[in-house]
């Protein structure tokens, strides 16, 4: 090496020497330049009610004071394809300055496995600031049809969904094809809430949705018309520890892996992203910043108050997680793909 490489070395090294020692208040009033006098919008792929924009109004009222500079937060709907639409225009349309985030849905990288033309994203390069609560599905049927899951290899099982591409029909047909219950599948109704007043009438048998929709709307069940008998996850959510996980539904290590992937989005559930090129500092603030928000006294209790479950966890958590979807073997998807086709569902009239 001559001496003017080594010059610029040494330079270089010095310069990498300061910035790491640069002391904390220094970043701090970096992300105080960012967000003073600024509006820090939150994009929801969904239109306003439902848990997303619930977590979304919630983090609206308390983050700002949790970020250096306090700027005002709003919450901006966009809804489409079921999140989909939303989370592109994010993605591809905004600026990597900190300024926008966004609360979508967990299966991004699903659909960029299982539907890549309608996913115009890299789900590999997500970055996550935290999550609110996980989002296990759970699926409800009617009382007076079957008690457990179980019983539904022998009972034929009416299962009300929206579109056949919607994941709640996906996951009931892997749990016909690859955990053998006897599901005949109904598609075409409009929206989630149709398919719960179905259940609820006795014109389908079952339906599917988060966990957490239920629980802010106990109404959803119909006074004990309807009971959860089988949830999605990688573990049982809290309140429901006597439903057993979809993949628990099966003894064949195949099936099985099939089933845990489906539902290994859950652990994401409601969680808070920023544009993946948006610099280190910003994103680390922002985490900090969810942190603090997600154990605020005033904020958890405006969570019991308007029944959002909290059960938080770290972005890099969340990162890992994504990770270990988009790290899924040719073999998985091959077999998810036979296990969620909704080929044989009828129309609903």
């Amino acid at each position: 090496m001559n001496l003017g490489n080594i010059c610029r070395s040494v330079a270089l090294g010095a310069v990498a020497a300061a910035v790491a020692w640069m002391p904390q208040d220094v970043a701090a009033q970096s992300l105080e330049e960012v967000y003073e006098g600024e509006t820090l919008t939150i994009m929801v792929g969904h239109p306003p009610g439902g848990s997303y924009d619930l977590y979304a109004q919630l983090a609206a009222e308390f983050m700002g004071e949790h970020i250096p500079g306090n700027p005002n937060v709003i919450v901006q709907h966009m809804p489409g394809g079921g999140g989909r639409k939303g989370a592109a225009f994010f993605l591809n349309n905004t600026e990597p300055d900190g300024l926008t985030v966004g609360i979508f849905p967990d299966s991004l990288g699903h659909i960029q496995h299982l539907r890549p033309e309608a996913a115009n994203w890299d789900a590999s390069e997500f970055r996550y600031i935290g999550r609110f609560s996980t989002a296990n599905a759970a699926f409800a049927v009617r009382a007076d049809k079957v008690s457990s899951a179980e019983e539904m290899r022998d009972t034929e099982v009416i299962v009300a969904c929206t579109g056949r591409n919607a994941r709640s029909a996906q996951q009931a047909a892997a749990l016909k094809n690859a955990a053998g219950l006897n599901l005949r599948l109904i598609c075409g109704y409009d929206g989630s809430q149709a398919t719960v007043l179905a259940a609820l009438r006795g014109e389908a048998d079952m339906l599917s949705q988060n966990w957490a929709s239920f629980a802010s709307d106990p109404a959803d069940l119909g006074d004990g018309t309807l009971h959860i008998v089988v949830q999605t996850g990688l573990e049982r959510d809290p309140d429901l520890q006597d439903v057993p996980l979809m993949q628990e539904l099966t003894d064949d290590p195949d099936d099985q892996a099939v089933l845990r992937y489906l539902g290994a989005s859950a652990p994401i559930g409601r969680s808070m992203m920023v544009h993946p090129d948006t610099e280190e500092y910003i994103v680390e603030g922002l985490r900090e910043a969810f942190q603090a928000m997600i154990t605020d006294e005033d904020f958890l209790a405006a969570a019991e108050q308007r029944s959002a479950i909290i059960n938080p966890a770290t972005g890099e958590e969340m990162e890992e997680v994504m990770a270990e979807i988009m790290g899924a073997s040719d073999e998985l998807l091959e077999n998810v793909r036979a296990a969620i086709d909704t080929s044989s569902a009828e129309e609903a009239q």
